[in-house]
């Protein structure tokens, strides 16, 4: 079971902390497809980096699951 985070006096939910993790994840992923100009092959560039996204907080999600 998951457990809430007390960061100055405020209870945070840990999949947020998972979802900001996740981001920071992203960004330098999408940076460097648009660096290598590999979104020239995708349809659309914004569900392509939201796709990416969810991939990525799937696995932190999966990755940091509650051990029993």
């Amino acid at each position: 079971m998951y457990h809430e985070v007390n960061i100055l006096g405020v209870y945070i939910a840990p999949f947020v902390l998972m979802m900001l993790v996740a981001w920071l994840v992203t960004l330098p992923l999408t940076l460097l497809s648009n660096h290598y100009n590999l979104t020239r092959f995708v349809w659309h560039r914004s569900l392509f980096n939201l796709s990416i996204y969810v991939i990525v907080l799937s696995v932190i999600t999966v990755l940091s699951g509650a051990k029993q």
